[in-house]
Order: structure tokens, then sequence, then C-alpha cells
């Protein structure tokens, strides 16, 4: 279904052929090339948006256009156009032939669209619910996020959906098709207590339709009120955290949205670009010792409604379930088919774009970490005096050192081997390295958080999943406010 459907949109009713495309591919090919591709793209998306029991703002987008590329040995040369039309690719043709040399080392193979599994449906989210029922959902978030405490004074929410298909042709004989839902629901909360104000966010999101909002679990509750009383929660929370300590502490990191530590300071300094270039603290360090034995960590496109789930990459390559870190030990860079290219390997699957008017680069898909055998209990009560972190609202990472700082937006003051009190200003700072090697304990409760994620790389933003167990890390530099 996906194949016709998508080359009938594409394609047929724009007067484009699949002869047409290998004719172009053909042409450029006739240069001093190794690979070209073509990669066209339809994109509707919508938001809503409430602030203040009001809806603020309602937006409808269609983006559509074709981006071309042809690589030869290091050198890439690119164009799009804003349009699918036969004049607008013929017209980036003729640009990306014109930078390049003329030569003939590369024979066309012929098109093939092989089999693989798709981790999404193609529903429409757009048209899953009326316009009347979206609205209603964020009504339902401002009144459940308010019952949940009187001191909640202000709600802002925010519902988005995209629904994109995509064609990708190429000289080395792919043509693949996808369709790609795409929903989230982000809520933010306010509360104050005697002047002092505090906020909590949260959210959800899937590679599906709205209607994941309003699914009910085992309890009768909907996703529509776990997201808003989970956000309620955090900010009334807040309003009675005390200062955080500073110095070097053990630092026990929660499952699920933690994870988001792991994907920064780890997994983008295992992207292939970075690694290819000598950039990356991980480089030149496959099949090497870099954590400890508990850790496995897993980049994974496979998983089935994900929001980083990828039926294929932006380059026709089926998504795949990576080992990057196995016990301890790196097994794997994450590839795309340029890097790949140039390091004598195989892409991995993991080669993303934000839109046809962007060039695809290796980036992550859903990354988190494999669960071991203790408990969260048991991580805990093992920590005389430190830090629980239960979730991140940000921070910065340095690829070439691993070095990260990290603040929390939910965390702990463990004694005893007790949770004692909610604390704020918390600070992690250290290096991907340093934490990997320091983890002694990895819990069995892995979670892995299918949120809102929005991973930003060289100014493009594609949609993540992050996840991991609880686990204790050593010692580790806290940065408090106490």
């Amino acid at each position: 279904m996906s194949f016709d459907f998508v080359k009938n949109k594409i394609l047929i009713n724009n007067n484009i052929s699949i002869e047409e495309i290998f004719s172009v591919l053909s042409d450029i090919s006739k240069r001093n090339i190794n690979y070209s591709d073509i990669y066209f793209q339809s994109k509707f998306n919508e938001c809503w948006i409430l602030e203040d029991k009001i809806i603020k703002n309602g937006t409808y987008n269609i983006n559509k256009g074709i981006g071309l590329r042809a690589i030869s040995n290091e050198m890439t040369s690119f164009a799009y156009v804003d349009q699918i039309t036969s004049i607008g690719l013929h017209k980036i043709a003729r640009s990306v032939k014109n930078v390049l040399d003329k030569g003939f080392i590369f024979k066309n193979k012929n098109f093939i669209s092989k089999k693989h599994d798709y981790f999404y449906d193609f529903s429409n989210p757009l048209n899953s619910l009326s316009n009347k029922e979206k609205i209603d959902i964020l009504y339902q978030v401002d009144k459940f996020s308010r019952q949940y405490d009187s001191r909640i004074y202000q709600v802002s929410a925010c519902l988005n959906g995209t629904y994109e298909y995509v064609l990708i042709a190429s000289t080395d004989g792919v043509l693949e098709t996808d369709i790609r839902p795409l929903v989230s629901l982000s809520i933010k909360v306010l509360s104050e207590d005697r002047g002092k104000r505090e906020v909590g966010t949260y959210g959800g999101g899937i590679r599906g339709t709205y209607k994941y909002f309003l699914k009910k679990n085992k309890d009768g509750v909907s996703n529509i009120k776990k997201f808003s009383e989970e956000a309620a929660r955090i900010s009334i929370l807040n309003l009675f955290s005390k200062e955080a300590p500073s110095g070097f502490f053990p630092v026990v990191l929660g499952s699920g949205l933690p994870g988001v530590l792991i994907h920064e300071a780890v997994g983008h300094g295992l992207e292939g670009d970075f690694n290819r270039k000598k950039l990356s603290v991980y480089s030149d360090k496959l099949e090497k010792k870099i954590a400890s034995n508990l850790c496995t960590i897993i980049d994974d496109g496979t998983k089935k409604n994900f929001r980083g789930s990828i039926s294929i990459d932006d380059e026709g390559t089926p998504g795949q379930y990576n080992v990057l870190i196995k016990n301890g030990v790196l097994k794997k860079y994450l590839q795309d088919k340029f890097n790949s290219y140039l390091t004598n390997t195989n892409s991995t699957g993991n080669g993303r774009r934000e839109s046809y008017s962007s060039l695809p680069i290796p980036r992550m898909t859903n990354t988190y970490m494999l669960p071991g055998k203790s408990t969260k209990k048991e991580i805990i009560e093992s920590v005389d005096y430190g830090i629980y972190a239960v979730s991140f609202i940000g921070g910065q990472v340095d690829i070439t050192s691993g070095e990260f700082v990290f603040s929390a937006s939910e965390a702990y003051l463990i004694n005893k081997g007790k949770i004692i009190h909610p604390i704020k200003g918390v600070t992690l700072i250290g290096s991907g390295i340093e934490i990997m090697n320091k983890i002694s304990m990895v819990g069995n409760d892995l979670f892995i958080e299918n949120g809102t994620g929005i991973c930003v790389k060289e100014g493009q933003e594609i949609p993540v999943c992050v996840g991991q167990p609880t686990i204790k890390i050593d010692n580790l530099t806290i940065g408090g406010t106490k």
C-alpha cells in the first residue's frame, strides 16, 4: 500500500514518471560521481496552542519539495526546489551537474524496491479527529492540570500533528517510499504558593494518530489526564524543593527520560561523521572498552510506533537495531551512506534529514541502555549520601571531549539509603566516558520515554526517543545552590 500510494501522490499526480527519475540519475552518473540520490517529500503539519483557557493559535502548513545530491569522493553537490514538478526536478539536476567533473565511472543498476518491515501504520493523524475534538484535548489538559491542585495558576499546551510521505531513488538501485505519521502533546504548568512560583512540564507523542491521547490505561485514566497531572505534580513538587548541595557525590539516574544524558554525552559521540573526522572522544576506539561491563547501549529504529522509529531512513536503508556498546565494549558507529562509503563500512540505517532542503547526516533514532539485574530499591539503598535525578530540562555537551553540563528538573536527596526530600538547582557535570565507566549498578526497570523529544544537529530537527533503566554512577560532580 505504501509504495503505490506514495508513487501516486508524489509522482503520478505531478506528472513525473519513474523512467524520468531514472533518466535524471543516469545523466548525473555521466559525471565523475560515486553516488547520487533524489529525495521527494510532501509534509502536512498542524499545530494548536492553548494559553490560559484560550485557543491562541491554530496553524496548518504544507511543505513539498525535491532534494538532489551527488557525491564525488569527499565532495557533495546538493540542490533542492520547493515544488514537486518535472521542471523543478530538471532544474536542480542541472545545478548539481554543473559543479561535477565529467567522467562516467559509475554504472547504474535497475531500481529495486525491497520488502522491509513497517514500524507504524499509515493512518493520517490530521484526519483522525475533528477540529472540535482536537481543541477539546487542549481544554481537557487545562481542566485536569488545574484540578490537580488549587495552586496551579497557569496552563499552556501545544497539540501537534504531522503527516508526511517520502520517495527516495538512488544510483545504487534504491527505490523506496515511506508514510510517516507523528503526533505530540506538550504541557507547561505554573504554580504559586506564598509568592514562590515554579514550573512543571510533561508530554507525550507517538507515530500514530491523535486517538493515542484519548487512550485509557487499565485504571481508566486517559493519556491526556496522565500527562496533565504529571506536569502539575512536578510544578507543585518544585514549590517545596530545597536547595541542592554541591560536591562530589554518588548519583542515581532514574529510568526513562534521564537517558537523554546518554543520548547527548555518548550517542552523539558515536555518530559516524564525528568519528570519520576524528572529532569525537570515541574515535578509533572500536572493539575497545569504553564503559562499565554493565553497559549495553542500543540505537533502535525498529520499535513499534515510537517517535524515533524509521521504517526506512532518508537514504532508503531499512531501520535497524544497532548494538553500539556491548558489555562496555564499543562495537559500532552510527552511519549514513556518505560516511560509511568513506570509511569502508555499511550504513546502519541512520541517514536522517529534517526535510528535502537538508542533507542526510548520521543521526540517532531510539537510543537506550539495556536493563540489568538490580532493583530500583537496591540501587537507592546502596547510596549513603547522594543525588537521585529523575528528569532533566537540558544541557550542553562538547563532542570532542565528551564533557557535559546538565540541569535536573526533578531531583531528590538520598541519605542513608532513603529518599529524603526534593531538591532544586541540581547541575550534573562530567564526561560521557567518565560516567560510563563509573556505572556500578543497572536496574531491571528499563523505560523508553516516548515523549516529545527533538534532537538538533547542524540546525536540523528530527524526532527521537531516549530511555534507560535506573543506574548508579559511583561519583559525579554536582553543582548545587546550597
